[in-house]
């Protein structure tokens, strides 16, 4: 759809803004406000699962105006807390001040009792020259995002002071004009974010049938009639009858291995690579942008071979796996990870590296679990795992199919994400263009109201 532009423009006085149309005016945000504040310090320890709502920055999102409750905290306010100055009304707009900022939200109407931590800051209209909604897609549009983004003080931790919110350079339409173009981009967002939505869920989709493919190959086989037997393993079921069922610690030439437990301090791509789990992308990539390494000399026992398997032992990761290739370059891994070296006469690597993303793998890594302070799948259980095994010449037919299969799966993500990082552009422009007066959608506000 295309749009009219504004009959005429005049020079808003901001260098990075440009012209706006003749009848709208530029004046900083502290200009229509009540007040402004940071929000409450030191509540964390009255967290309660029966309190007040607690709004915090994973509430606020930077392509949208609305609240994101979908993950919430509630907290029972500390006795002498300065309630007034920290609870939220009906039309508060709330600024992340400390990270991911250019977030930003309209505090809706029937909310209830909420709070604001200290990393948001509390602004309240006045409401003279805007209206809250308008302030909200000023924020999120290139105007805000610009102004916050290149406002904010600090070091490796970008801060906003509230002074740097409320000079915020806000266009200003008349009230009945900032209406009929917020509720245009209300209506207009709305379908972005339904197209958006449908995308994830194919995405969401595509991934279940990923898995699903990869589980039924690699416990079942490629060819349906063959018959079955019970594997003897309660969490793995029935496997095809000429398949062994070994424990992995059978299928490896070296007893299984952790990591240096050494810092991540050096950036030498001279030396070896020091893999961390944090580095392996969720399609078992290396990412270029975490890259470490470690002396030679200390590297040297650690070092990984072509076709090494790396298991997480620990953390939010347990479970997540990597097979090293050599194309990667030398490399060594970290304390956190357990190496896998595997006879490749008995078992070909990428047949492990298949089975570490079934629903059977998956189910005993969370039975395994040593519950202590964080999650933890030592090397010792590792190496008792059953896994199925057919002779290697079936192994590599299997993986022959499953790389097929799941690179054309890979391929529809690839394009549904391409698919949503297009609409999320569309958005921001449509936004940026509607508030700055770059275009003029009165006109067709007004005809669809009606």
């Amino acid at each position: 759809m295309s749009f009219p532009r504004y009959p005429d423009y005049k020079d808003s006085g901001v260098a990075w803004l440009g012209l706006v149309p003749e009848h709208w005016i530029v004046i900083p945000l502290k200009r229509d406000i009540e007040f402004v504040t940071s929000g409450a310090r030191g509540w964390a320890e009255n967290y309660a699962d029966d309190g007040d709502l607690f709004l915090r920055i994973g509430n606020l999102t930077r392509d949208s105006i609305r609240l994101d409750l979908s993950d919430t905290q509630r907290v029972v306010v500390p006795d002498g807390a300065e309630v007034d100055r920290t609870q939220v009304q009906a039309g508060d707009i709330l600024f992340s001040i400390t990270a991911y900022l250019g977030s930003v939200a309209v505090v809706p109407a029937g909310l209830g009792r909420a709070f604001v931590s200290q990393h948001v800051a509390l602004v309240r209209p006045s409401k003279k020259h805007c209206l809250s909604e308008w302030l909200a897609y000023v924020a999120i549009s290139y105007v805000g995002k610009t102004h916050l983004e290149t406002t904010g003080y600090g070091g490796t931790k970008v801060q906003l002071s509230l002074a740097d919110v409320t000079s915020l350079p806000i266009i200003v339409p008349p009230i009945d004009e900032q209406q009929a173009i917020a509720t245009f981009l209300d209506r207009e967002t709305a379908k972005i974010d339904a197209l958006v939505a449908e995308q994830e869920k194919l995405i969401a989709l595509l991934q279940e049938k990923r898995q699903a493919v990869i589980s039924h190959a690699v416990t079942k086989g490629l060819d349906p009639s063959v018959p079955m037997k019970d594997s003897g393993v309660e969490w793995l079921g029935e496997v095809p009858g000429h398949w062994e069922v070994k424990r992995l610690k059978q299928l490896c030439d070296e007893p299984l291995k952790y990591g240096a437990n050494e810092a991540a301090e050096l950036d030498d791509p001279s030396l070896p690579r020091f893999v961390r789990i944090t580095d392996v992308t969720e399609s078992g990539a290396l990412r270029d942008e975490t890259f470490r390494s470690l002396p030679r000399e200390i590297a040297e026992p650690f070092l990984l071979r072509e076709g090494d398997v790396l298991l997480a032992r620990s953390g939010g990761t347990v479970g997540k796996s990597f097979m090293y290739q050599r194309h990667w370059g030398e490399a060594c891994f970290a304390g956190y990870l357990i190496r896998v070296r595997l006879s490749q006469r008995l078992c070909v690597p990428q047949w492990l590296n298949y089975f570490c993303r079934t629903d059977s793998y998956w189910g005993y890594v969370l039975g395994s679990q040593i519950q202590s302070t964080i999650q933890n799948v030592s090397a010792e259980k590792y190496a008792n795992m059953f896994l199925p095994v057919p002779s290697i010449e079936e192994q590599q037919l299997v993986i022959a199919f499953l790389d097929q299969a799941t690179s054309k799966i890979d391929d529809l993500v690839t394009e549904a994400r391409t698919a949503i990082t297009l609409l999320q552009e569309r958005r921001t422009a449509l936004i940026s263009a509607a508030v700055t007066g770059q275009i003029d959608v009165r006109s067709i506000a007004s005809r669809e109201v009606a």
